[in-house]
């Protein structure tokens, strides 16, 4: 089935505004409380950790002291050391099993989150309308989505467990110092910890346009390469491997510029965060050197407070990575969420309502459609086609005939007119239900990369072994499959690639036989077939519509020459319209497109279809 780009401003699925870092982190909050008791769990286990690492120099500073023999009674000089020592070892070990058990008991929550919210951009993307997706490059829009789960596992794990626990740390750190020895020490601590914050943000937000610059080429460059890998056999058509090449070494030496400056912003980075924490250790040190000498701090209070720097700065010393990895998070996470934002043109009414139906009848009513504006594709065609019975629509390429089975499809709604199902308009009725009336043979099938017996029983999912083998029969197709090593477990490869034009037809013919639909299209579904394999299907194609309502979009005018009625387009209008010989006699268009397609016949083969239909085979 042929797809076409609508080309009104308004291109795709209509957009939505840009979500912000409040309502990103809006949407992401109820996947969070899923799981409310690992979610407070954890956080008591990240304060744990948290408060057994501040408690860690002040064993330091006991233990130093110890081993100096200040404050010691005769006698315990062995003894205190080996208790602070074991102390101090285990409260360690607490820190790091605290944070170990953190991770597990919150790792369940970021893995739901992620699960959950890639699920429902997932589904949200299925039902989107066709001319989303025309307009979107696949790979682009899976990276995105890629990016954006990936973005949800980073920001919870940084945000929870490393910048807030680094706020915490702060405080506690500031407090301790302040309570101990004097202000002059919880000064420079926050003094400098502001400094390295400020200077952090400020070069990140610097260097946020050569990150971006290089994740864009980055992206650039991977949609090229699964664009030209998808197209693999034009590619080799033309010959063009070398053009190729070309295009994706220039993306990828873009991306090798842009890369080389976000290298030298970060190395600026470092080196001011690092002049920073040297500053600030050195006049931490000061301080307590000055203290040391006047006989106010001992030598166990020098090792705490070099400790403690050092402990401080050692979460932030990765704040700007942080940093720009939480916004770079933000940001995929706002693409991905953002595609929850964007509204298919085709939606279901309010009041839609389901249809069933096991026989059902066609009709279009005065139908106009464009794909843009100014080019109108169909111009008020109206034609029936009752339960059971066959309608053919013949045309030049471009007189709208494919256009008829996406919109009876409802991949587009008709700008004006009504097309209905036993009376009832598409509209009015919800589109999984129309769609489950409906089964397509299109002329352009893809595959999925999987085996022969997943692709038929892709028409009914959950269906037997038995069944697929009986469609697959039905479609002449159990012959070939016989003659392959893996039969029916065959894999196709990626788009079907690995099997024939008219063998992936016949896999599509046995899916839509399988799904067992009242409605049928075939969108010139021997397209594929030579003449010989043509003449094998037209029975089981035959066989199948004989109780169906059957729309066929054709070009090879000899496979509908049993149709109950024929119906002529030119131009978005219908011409002509009547039975195979009713079409002949009037000596119209009918009748010059079967001449023409007769003197094309090396042998005359389309002047031998009888006029009866053929036996099923």
């Amino acid at each position: 089935m042929r797809t076409h780009r609508r080309t009104t401003p308004d291109t795709g699925a209509d957009s939505a505004p840009p979500l912000t870092v409040r309502s990103t982190l809006a949407t992401l909050w109820p996947y969070l409380t899923e799981f409310p008791g690992r979610v407070v769990l954890a956080m008591s286990l990240l304060i744990g950790a948290k408060l057994a690492g501040v408690w860690l120099p002040q064993l330091l500073k006991h233990l130093v002291n110890a081993m100096s023999g200040k404050g010691l009674a005769a006698g315990a000089v062995l003894a205190v050391p080996l208790g602070l020592l074991l102390a101090y070892g285990f409260v360690r070990f607490l820190n790091v099993l605290f944070g170990e058990l953190r991770d597990v008991v919150f790792g369940k929550v970021a893995e739901r989150a992620q699960r959950r919210a890639a699920l429902r951009v997932f589904e949200h993307l299925h039902r989107l309308d066709l001319e989303f997706h025309l307009s979107r490059r696949t790979g682009g829009l899976a990276r995105e989505i890629e990016k954006g789960v990936d973005g949800i596992s980073f920001l919870l794990r940084f945000s929870l467990f490393n910048i807030l626990p680094t706020l915490l740390e702060i405080a506690l750190v500031a407090a301790i110092l302040w309570k101990q020895y004097d202000i002059r020490f919880a000064g420079v601590a926050l003094v400098s910890v502001l400094l390295y914050i400020g200077f952090s943000v400020w070069v990140t937000e610097w260097r946020t346009a050569f990150v971006r610059e290089a994740n864009t080429m980055d992206a650039r460059a991977n949609s090229r390469a699964i664009d030209s890998l998808l197209n693999y056999e034009t590619v080799k058509y033309f010959g063009n491997e070398r053009w190729e090449a070309q295009r994706y070494d220039d993306s990828m030496a873009s991306w090798e510029k842009a890369t080389a400056r976000n290298r030298l912003s970060l190395s600026s980075l470092n080196t001011g965060q690092s002049l920073i924490v040297a500053g600030a250790i050195t006049a931490m040190m000061w301080l307590a050197a000055q203290d040391v000498t006047q006989g106010r701090m001992n030598i166990g209070d020098f090792v705490a407070v070099n400790a403690y720097m050092v402990q401080l700065f050692v979460p932030l010393n990765f704040l700007g990575f942080v940093y720009r990895e939480i916004r770079r998070a933000l940001t995929d996470m706002q693409k991905m969420f953002g595609l929850l934002g964007q509204h298919s043109r085709v939606q279901d009414a309010p009041d839609a309502t389901a249809i069933t139906a096991q026989r059902a009848r066609v009709s279009f009513e005065r139908v106009s459609f464009g794909y843009s504006p100014a080019r109108r594709i169909l111009d008020g065609v109206s034609f029936e086609i009752p339960e059971g019975k066959k309608l053919a629509v013949v045309g030049a390429s471009g007189a709208g005939k494919s256009t008829l089975a996406l919109l009876l499809f409802r991949f587009y709604d008709p700008d004006a007119g009504h097309i209905r199902i036993n009376g009832r308009d598409l509209r009015e009725l919800t589109q999984d239900s129309v769609r489950a009336l409906i089964g397509v043979v299109p002329q352009d099938t893809v595959l999925f990369n999987d085996t022969i017996e997943y692709n038929i029983a892709y028409g009914r999912p959950g269906a037997s072994r038995a069944e697929v083998e009986r469609a697959a029969r039905q479609a002449h197709l159990d012959h070939f499959i016989a003659l392959l090593p893996e039969g029916y477990d065959t894999l196709v490869g990626e788009r079907g690639l690995k099997v024939s034009g008219g063998e992936k037809q016949r896999i599509a013919i046995a899916r839509a036989l399988l799904k067992d639909p009242p409605i049928l299209i075939l969108d010139e579904a021997t397209s594929s077939l030579d003449s010989a394999a043509e003449q094998a299907i037209l029975g089981a194609l035959r066989e199948a519509t004989e109780r169906r309502t059957t729309l066929v979009i054709a070009h090879r005018l000899s496979t509908i020459t049993d149709a109950d009625e024929i119906v002529v387009l030119d131009r978005g209008r219908i011409v002509e319209r009547g039975t195979h010989f009713e079409l002949l006699a009037r000596q119209g268009a009918y009748a010059r497109l079967w001449a023409h397609q007769r003197e094309q016949t090396q042998d005359g083969a389309a002047a031998a279809v009888p006029a009866e239909p053929l036996p099923v085979e």
